[in-house]
C-alpha cells in the first residue's frame, strides 16, 4: 500500500526546519554575500530558489548511476535553456512539425524540475518555445524563528599569486560571512490537481522527499559546513483538493526559542507538533523530527 505522502492524487502541506551553524545559508549578492535578513525584524531568510537549486543538484546525484528517464534537470548550470527547448522539438517532431503543446508535454515527461516546480519556457525562437507550466510543488521563503547575528570575517592566504609577492607574509583575499546559529522554518505545498497536469508519479514524490532530506549532505562547502534539516512534517489529505485549510494544519507545528539572537544549538529550541484531533481525512507523516 502506497504511503499517503507518496500518492500524487492527494493534497499535501508541509513544514520544514533548517539549521545553520557557523554557516551562510543563503548569501545576498546585493549585500556582498551577507546572509539574507529582514531589516525590520532581524530574522534570517532563505529563498525558495536556493532550496530548489539544492534539490535539483541532489536529484542529479541520485540519478547519476541509474539514469532513469524522466529525471533530467531543466534549470542546470552551464546549459542554455533554449537548447533544452530545441531538444523537445527535435525529439517530438520525428520529422514533422511539432506543436508547442507537444514540446511542453515532452518537457514535463523529461525534466523532473519542470514536472515538480513548473517552468517558464518562453525564451528563444517563437516556434521553438514550450510555454508555461505551473508546478504542483511550491516552497515559501524560510524565516529564522529568532533574529540572527550575521558575522563577517576577513580571510587571508599565505601563497601569493605572483613571484614578486613572495616577500610578503600574507596576501589579503577578502571576507567570509556566517550566521553563528539560526533555526529557520519554511513551508511547502503540493497540489494534486496540478500534479495531474504535469504527470507527477509516486516515484517522483519518493525522489522529491529523498532529495529534500539529503540536499544539505551533498552541498557542503567552506561557507556551508553545517546546514542541516532538523524537521520535516507532512500533512496529507485524503483527496486532491484538501480536507482543511493549509494554515490550520501548518500552525500545528510550533517552535519556541529564546526570542533573541543568543541561541547556539538546536537544544535551545522547543518544537511541538500537535497531532491530536487532526481534521477528518488528514494524516501526519514525520520524515525528520
Amino acid at each position: 500500500m502506497t504511503s499517503p505522502h507518496l500518492d500524487p492524487n492527494r493534497k499535501m502541506d508541509f513544514v520544514f526546519l533548517l539549521e545553520a551553524r557557523d554557516s551562510n545559508p543563503n548569501g545576498d549578492p546585493d549585500a556582498g554575500g551577507m546572509p539574507r535578513t529582514d531589516p525590520v525584524s532581524g530574522q534570517g531568510l532563505i529563498t525558495d530558489v536556493a532550496l530548489k537549486r539544492k534539490i535539483r543538484n541532489t536529484v542529479t546525484l541520485l540519478n547519476e548511476e541509474e539514469k532513469k528517464p524522466g529525471y533530467d534537470i531543466y534549470v542546470e548550470a552551464g546549459i542554455a535553456l533554449n537548447s533544452q527547448h530545441e531538444r523537445a522539438y527535435a525529439a517530438d517532431a520525428a520529422g514533422s512539425e511539432a506543436s508547442q503543446l507537444d514540446a511542453q508535454q515532452w518537457m514535463c515527461r523529461t525534466f523532473f524540475d519542470v514536472r515538480m516546480f513548473g517552468a517558464v519556457m518562453t525564451t528563444g525562437q517563437k516556434n521553438r518555445q514550450a510555454g508555461r507550466v505551473r508546478g504542483p510543488v511550491q516552497l515559501t521563503f524560510s524565516r529564522s524563528v529568532d533574529p540572527i547575528t550575521p558575522l563577517e570575517f576577513g580571510i587571508t592566504r599565505v601563497t601569493p599569486t605572483k613571484s614578486e609577492d613572495l616577500e610578503k607574509k600574507t596576501t589579503e583575499m577578502g571576507s567570509k560571512h556566517i550566521v553563528p546559529y539560526g533555526l529557520y522554518r519554511g513551508e511547502g505545498h503540493f497540489s494534486a490537481p496540478l500534479a495531474g497536469r504535469t504527470g507527477v508519479t509516486s516515484d517522483d514524490l519518493a525522489m522529491f522527499w529523498r532529495a529534500f532530506t539529503l540536499m544539505f549532505d551533498h552541498d557542503r562547502a567552506a561557507a556551508r559546513g553545517e546546514l542541516n534539516l532538523r524537521g520535516l512534517y507532512i500533512f496529507t489529505h485524503d483527496d486532491k483538493f484538501g480536507r482543511a485549510p493549509a494554515r490550520q494544519l501548518l500552525d500545528r507545528v510550533t517552535v519556541k526559542g529564546p526570542g533573541d539572537a543568543t541561541a547556539r544549538a538546536f537544544s535551545d529550541y522547543q518544537v511541538d507538533v500537535h497531532q491530536a484531533d487532526l481534521p477528518e481525512g488528514v494524516s501526519l507523516t514525520t520524515l525528520i523530527g
